[in-house]
């Protein structure tokens, strides 16, 4: 299998993860998710609880089509 096919399918699994309480369609708010999920551990924030904690901050203040 194609190294690149793989690494995508695990991005997939994990973005699905992260952003398991947004809607599939919502493109906006998973995309938002993801970045402020990434910027967390871009600056060391690494472990599950934190990565939690940053995905609830950033939906408790998206906007209520976000949620």
């Amino acid at each position: 299998m194609d190294i690149q096919v793989v690494i995508l399918a695990r991005m997939r699994r994990v973005v699905d993860e992260i952003c398991e309480y947004v809607s599939r369609y919502d493109t906006g708010g998973r995309t938002n998710v993801a970045s402020k999920v990434l910027g967390a551990t871009t600056g060391g924030e690494t472990s599950t609880d934190c990565v939690r904690q940053v995905r609830r901050e950033t939906l408790s203040k998206a906007p209520t089509m976000w949620r």
